[in-house]
């Protein structure tokens, strides 16, 4: 059963067994809906219309495919059996004695294979059950937060609990459950946990699509900008070639300075006329620079009498703006949010602000039992945003199960320390394991900390390979983020890194549809893909990133006598080649990877080919016109290109598609020879006419390339072999890096393409120079480097590395040492 599809909230009668006070549902052999009419405990029974088949908060849809499921019964004992679950039920209230859901089928070596009502999340037995989910907020967290459960679990069940979120209404509105009634939903998958993902977005809706231009860069920050600043600043971006794709204002565009009587000047909607004068075009012109604008809104404190849409508030409110009382911010009430939304908002949209930033920040409680205030607010929010065929989003807090309808997440204001940076990819990953895929941290971190040129380097470069990248600041003079205030180098790392971020959204824009038509997370934690493998359990800041791409982020300083910086990870089965330069590493295995500041590891599996816009500074918002085949060679591979025209929300039939296979073939006489195979697009409005160049990473030359079938135009030229060029980040340390550019030219894609490349040549890294510059780097005696030096003269590599083991050289040389030794053997 697909993703998105238009089933009811109502289950199908034929998955139901019910009887006094008690319903249960068959969704699949691995998810039950059990539902009970009375309170927990044993508590008062209410009727049984207290059962709900509306759509709630969290579930909005229940009509799947009833799977195969028998059931024995008696007065006071019910049992149920699917292919993978075996219920018991007493009949009775819900208890640990009376109800329990039992696997059939093994999960990946768990020795719990039984749920009783009301057992604890995670285990008190020293060992990992639930992988966990997200967390409401990262507000003034300097490190780790404890995180909310997920849908996974080592154990191979888990429990969601959906008996207090409120009901939604056919107007679009809500109305509140009936009291009492305990709405569980078992989910158990055991390893499965793709499956159970897929199945937890046909229960509850799928991942939206964000517009394009979202996955670009953003620039935010917490400063009082005049209309003239903010543009000056937005050129000198361009300028330096630094790409950016949304434009986002914090709350000084507002008035802020205002009477203390009327409030704090947190919450605001009138733009201050004395920074900007002509907000309409301000706009415009930040429009004119292919920027999408956001405001930063703090609604909590309502409208007060100095706002300029005020009068008309009051009127629509049945007040009389005479009065000048403050109105209270009432997310519960239609009159409010019809009012808040029409005078409040639209009037901004209609002069060109693009979506919102909800810094919400006024708790869990609303007047209605059950309706958390923040996920109503982004709700509303993202449901008006989509009128008039529009692409909504907003910027907002995470507010529990379901959030993922409502995205982008802003994770809050978190310390700017190396702690708050290690816990990063671990708290974005593992948030895939409820669903929540597009979390936007403050890149760089928000306040405290000190300055630190190298913590802010490695945050842009998480940044670039996470869901949004916005960079943002606090409203100190000193902790601005733009590169330049970094130095020479850093800028150069910083800019390269950020030009990547933007070749990057066609390869990061194809893994979004993925996630809403498949369930698979852009950035996921290891062991979504891999659940079998003990590995992918004990690396929680490694990530994948799309289908191809694994990244194991440094979040902790260099070794200031290598100058590398130092991270553990497991490489799953297969080649891995490293992203930027080529290196080789063979999987299945732990090792450390060293980098330099200028260099993140992030390694592609053999036959990845990865779609890249060639030109990193054209607008984020647009299918790129010149694309990058970067391909990974000695495998067979290839990838899926999916674009559509960026309005509304489309069906599987309106998106664009363009599949492209490599296969690699071993010629007795001739070597490899590599084959890539562009199909026919397809899909309303494709783009047929592409200029094409396709980068062979760690090839050392060709023979001969040429088109073979496709467009009579092509006219092939092969670029010599060089360093890697289509991104180019620092090269420290990356001695003897080379790739084979092929130039396919402009070309008419209607017939499909096939290009073959004959006598490849595979490159064989200079193990000697990639040594030689990693000591002539390091901060050490020169005799010691003299001795390590010699070491390379050993026979074979093991003999090297034992004569480099006896010189006990200082920090992690040893280790970056091995890494190149171990990594560069012939392929």
């Amino acid at each position: 059963m697909p993703l998105i599809d238009a089933s009811p909230s109502q289950a199908d009668p034929l998955a139901v067994v019910q009887g006094d006070g008690f319903r249960i549902t068959v969704l699949t052999s691995r998810l039950l809906r059990l539902e009970h009419s009375g309170a927990p405990n044993g508590g008062a029974i209410t009727p049984d219309g207290a059962f709900t088949d509306e759509p709630t908060q969290l579930v909005v849809r229940r009509r799947f495919d009833v799977p195969a499921f028998t059931v024995a019964e008696t007065d006071d004992t019910l049992e149920l059996w699917t292919e993978h679950l075996h219920l018991r039920y007493d009949k009775g209230p819900f208890s640990g004695a009376g109800l329990a859901v039992s696997m059939r089928v093994r999960s990946q070596g768990a020795h719990r294979t039984t749920w009783h009502h009301g057992d604890p999340v995670d285990w008190q037995d020293g060992r990992q059950s639930n992988l966990g989910g997200t967390a409401r907020t990262l507000d003034d967290v300097d490190g780790a937060v404890a995180l909310e459960p997920g849908l996974l679990s080592r154990h191979g069940y888990a429990v969601v609990d959906d008996s207090t979120s409120v009901r939604l209404t056919d107007d679009g509105w809500f109305a509140p459950r009936a009291g009492g009634a305990q709405d569980l939903y078992f989910f158990g998958y055991g390893s499965d946990f793709a499956g159970a993902l897929r199945d937890f977005f046909r229960l509850t809706g799928p991942s939206p699509l964000l517009p394009r231009w979202a996955l670009g860069n953003w620039w935010s920050r917490y400063h009082r900008y005049s209309a003239d600043e903010y543009l000056a600043l937005m050129d000198t971006f361009a300028d330096r070639g630094i790409p950016l794709s949304v434009a986002v204002l914090d709350m000084d565009w507002h008035l802020v300075d205002i009477d203390p009587s009327l409030g704090s000047g947190w919450t605001g909607y009138t733009w201050d006329p004395e920074v900007f004068a002509d907000p309409a075009a301000f706009l415009a012109d930040l429009h004119d620079r292919d920027l999408r604008v956001t405001l930063n809104v703090h609604p909590a404190d309502g409208v007060r009498r100095h706002e300029d849409a005020y009068a008309d508030v009051a009127r629509d409110l049945g007040l009389d703006p005479a009065d000048g009382l403050e109105i209270a911010f009432d997310i519960t009430s239609r009159e409010f949010v019809r009012a808040y939304l029409t005078r409040l908002h639209h009037p901004h949209e209609q002069i060109g602000v693009d979506f919102w930033w909800l810094d919400w920040q006024s708790g869990t409680h609303s007047r209605v039992a059950g309706l958390d205030p923040l996920w109503m607010l982004n709700r509303v929010h993202h449901d008006d945003a989509a009128r008039a065929g529009r692409r909504p989003l907003i910027l907002s807090r995470y507010a529990g199960l379901g959030s993922h309808r409502y995205p982008v997440g802003f994770s809050g204001d978190t310390v700017a320390t190396w702690a708050s940076l290690d816990f990063q990819p671990y708290f974005t990953a593992t948030a895939a394991n409820v669903g929540y895929f597009w979390w936007s941290h403050d890149i760089g971190g928000h306040l405290g900390g000190a300055r630190d040129v190298e913590l802010t380097t490695r945050w842009f470069q998480l940044g670039v390979f996470s869901p949004v990248n916005r960079l943002h600041s606090t409203i100190s003079p000193f902790n601005s983020k733009e590169p330049w205030r970094f130095g020479a180098e850093a800028e150069r790392t910083m800019a390269a890194f950020l030009r990547l971020r933007h070749q990057l959204v066609p390869y990061l824009y194809t893994a979004m549809w993925v996630a809403r038509t498949e369930g698979i997370a852009p950035v996921r934690p290891m062991y979504h893909d891999h659940p079998g493998a003990g590995g992918a359990y004990e690396v929680p800041n490694q990530f994948l990133f799309g289908p191809d791409l694994l990244v194991a982020p440094i979040t902790t300083p260099v070794d200031r006598r290598s100058h590398r910086g130092q991270v553990t990870a497991w490489l799953p089965e297969g080649t891995w080649f490293d992203f930027f330069t080529g290196r080789r590493y063979d999987g299945d295995r732990w090792l450390n990877l060293h980098r330099t500041v200028a260099e993140m590891p992030v390694l592609a599996r053999a036959g990845a080919v990865v779609p890249l816009a060639a030109d990193p500074t054209a607008d984020a918002g647009a299918n790129p016109e010149a694309l990058v085949l970067r391909v990974f060679p000695r495998a067979d591979g290839g990838c899926v290109l999916l674009e559509d025209d960026g309005r509304g929300d489309p069906a599987v039939a309106d998106r664009q598609e363009t599949a492209i296979t490599a296969t690699w073939h071993d010629d007795a006489v001739d070597g490899l020879r590599a084959v890539l195979r562009i199909a026919p697009p397809t899909g309303p409005g494709v783009a047929t006419r592409r200029t094409l160049t396709v980068e062979l990473v760690g090839v050392s030359g060709v023979r001969n390339a040429r088109v073979v079938a496709g467009p009579t135009e092509a006219d092939v030229h092969v670029v010599a072999a060089g360093p890697v060029g289509t991104v180019a980040v620092g090269t420290v340390g990356s001695v003897g890096t080379i790739s084979t550019v092929v130039e396919v030219g402009t070309v008419d894609l209607t017939a499909g393409l096939e290009l073959v490349v004959e006598g490849v040549r595979l490159a064989g890294p200079d193990v000697v120079a990639h040594v030689f510059a990693l000591l002539d780097d390091a901060e050490i005696a020169y005799d010691d480097k003299a001795r390590a030096m010699a070491a390379m003269d050993a026979a074979t590599p093991t003999a090297r590395l034992s004569a480099l083991h006896a010189l006990d050289l200082p920090g992690n040389l040893f280790g970056a040492l091995l890494e190149l030794i171990s990594a560069t053997a012939e392929p």
